[in-house]
């Protein structure tokens, strides 16, 4: 499935802002440090309460409407919060699009020109690239199934070419995630360690979002904003990421919808990221707003 260059032509209907910049080398993150991870598949009851409260509290003050989900690795801790209703991905759908298309290369080495696509669809959020790769996987089709195939069943890629309007649950973006970098998911080696190195290395100004949460830690992310058309103009913002804090390597996804303004959403994901990466870190620490 190499892609061929040819000239970048169409332009998506629903798709986030990118920028131009010129490319850097990605460094390689971190490994994190690994415990035997014991069987539990969620947070306590008190905790997960406990954050419930927290989360509800803090989401009665804000505009819009936003959904979480978290995987701790280190302890096996899993916790979802008000995902049952999918929302639109804008440009995190460019990490559902790298996975797919990783998945099809089965490890080999990528040319310079997909090197090139990769690292400015998920460094600089390029649009143009995007569209390129994901008429490489086949669009819609090919995403579609490469998800299913991966057991990500609550995703909807958009219609058409529209792969910005991708609807997804929290949960699904942390089983991406959790394919894209588990060293016994389907990706080699050297596919898991240059999606980590892009994810790793993103545009300053788009660095915000979940890595809020990470306290000085190792942080692997890619955001989606958009001011969307089918809510009116108000703004989906959304972020998703592999975070290593305080010993935890945590898989996390927020998304929001219907926010005013772009910095409304990027202040309720960077919020709602802090609240549940915190109780997920510190043993014993109170959970509140």
């Amino acid at each position: 499935m190499r892609v061929r260059e040819f000239s970048l032509f169409a332009v998506l209907l629903l798709a986030s802002a990118g920028s131009a910049a010129p490319s850097g080398g990605a460094p390689r993150p971190a490994p994190p440090a690994r415990r035997t991870p014991p069987a539990v598949s969620v947070l306590p009851a008190a905790e997960r309460q406990a954050l419930d409260r927290a989360l509800e509290a803090y989401l009665r003050e804000r505009p819009g409407r936003a959904a979480l989900a978290v995987h701790d690795r280190t302890t096996g801790a899993r916790y979802a919060f008000r995902e049952h209703t999918p929302f639109m991905l804008a440009s995190v759908a460019k990490v559902d699009i790298l996975l797919a298309f990783l998945l099809g290369e089965h490890g080999r080495r990528l040319s310079a020109y997909e090197r090139r696509l990769t690292s400015r669809m998920i460094r600089y959020s390029d649009n143009d690239c995007a569209h390129e790769l994901y008429v490489t996987i086949g669009g819609r089709d090919g995403l579609d199934r490469a998800l299913r195939r991966l057991g990500v069943h609550h995703t909807r890629p958009g219609s058409g070419l529209s792969w910005g309007a991708t609807h997804s649950r929290p949960s699904d973006q942390v089983k991406v995630l959790e394919r894209l970098t588990d060293p016994g998911g389907p990706l080699p080696a050297r596919s898991r360690r240059y999606a980590l190195g892009l994810m790793s290395s993103v545009a300053p100004s788009q660095a915000w979002g979940v890595s809020a949460a990470a306290s000085g830690g190792d942080v692997a992310l890619k955001n989606g904003w958009l001011p969307a058309e089918a809510h009116d103009g108000l703004w989906t913002v959304n972020s998703v990421g592999r975070l290593v804090v305080r010993g935890h390597e945590l898989l996390i996804a927020v998304l929001s919808e219907r926010n005013p303004a772009m910095d409304d959403g990027v202040a309720t994901v960077e919020r709602m990221a802090r609240l549940v990466v915190r109780t997920l870190t510190r043993d014993g620490a109170a959970v509140g707003v």
